[in-house]
């Protein structure tokens, strides 16, 4: 798409990039969705793919994930061997209504901030406990739970000129065993409804993630496995406007699946604990 209402780039943004935020502006990062659709409101580009953020970073606390890693890196990053939970990465890339061409652009920040709800990324650091970095244009930082910081669909707590500057995955997440469910109207559709569930080894607890079928990320923690109908009375629980309406799903369908996935994830966890 020609963006023409664009009339400059910013090419080499100072290192805190907010400092040059103006109104029209839009961080761009893989580009993706910018350069897939009308920008009407937009006069201003801010290359952030110049700065030369880490893509990834492994260390004994966890994984840093710079916000401009694009999918095609994660996909290919090789967790160490005791973070079982590190083959959600390629099941998250996975997810992508995408082709090679897009993996090779697209960025786990980019896919985060679109906050839609079928977005693999906003799945993964949901159900792994990740937290993130916000830069403000000011100059300040927060830091807020990947749980909070989807508010809708395609909506967030980004303030005008806030930047995601990285996610931060736990490594005690990490380690965790799991597993997931995932619908699709079509083989290589969009996620109808997509979720994790992970549990801490050495216990019967689980945390369980719903997303795609609901507006922003549902997580469920449990300290002990539930029993069937507590777990359908937490999953019943959830306010009827929460699930997402497209050509996807409606809503009831949405909400029988994750009724009948959870139930499905509770047996399997439960029976490969006495195994």
């Amino acid at each position: 798409m020609d963006l023409n209402t664009i009339t400059d780039i910013v090419r080499r943004p100072p290192d805190r990039p907010g400092a040059v935020w103006r109104n029209g502006d839009a961080w761009l990062a893989g580009g993706t969705w910018l350069f897939s659709t009308e920008q009407p409101d937009l006069r201003r580009l801010v290359d952030l793919t110049t700065l030369g953020w880490d893509s990834l970073v492994p260390s004994d606390a966890g994984l840093e994930i710079g916000a401009t890693c694009t999918i095609r890196e994660l996909n290919a990053f090789a967790p160490p061997s005791d973070w079982r939970a590190g083959s959600l990465f390629a099941t998250s890339c996975e997810a992508f209504l995408s082709s090679f061409k897009i993996w090779n652009a697209a960025t786990v920040g980019g896919n985060i901030c679109m906050s839609l709800p079928a977005g693999p990324m906003i799945t993964m650091t949901v159900a792994l406990e990740a937290t993130y970095t916000l830069w403000a244009a000011d100059g300040s930082e927060r830091i807020v739970d990947a749980a909070d910081f989807i508010t809708g669909d395609h909506r967030n707590v980004l303030a005008e000129g806030e930047i995601l500057r990285r996610i931060d995955i736990p490594v005690s997440a990490l380690r965790k065993r799991h597993t997931h469910r995932r619908f699709t109207l079509t083989h290589l559709g969009r996620s109808t409804l997509f979720m994790i569930a992970t549990q801490s080894p050495g216990t019967a607890d689980l945390l369980l993630t719903i997303t795609a079928g609901t507006t922003r990320p549902v997580r469920m923690a449990f300290d002990t496995m539930p029993d069937a109908e507590t777990l359908r009375q937490r999953i019943e629980a959830i306010p009827e406007d929460l699930w997402f309406s497209d050509p996807n799903g409606t809503p009831d369908h949405r909400h029988h699946l994750a009724g009948h996935f959870a139930e499905e994830i509770r047996i399997e966890f439960a029976e490969e604990g006495r195994a």
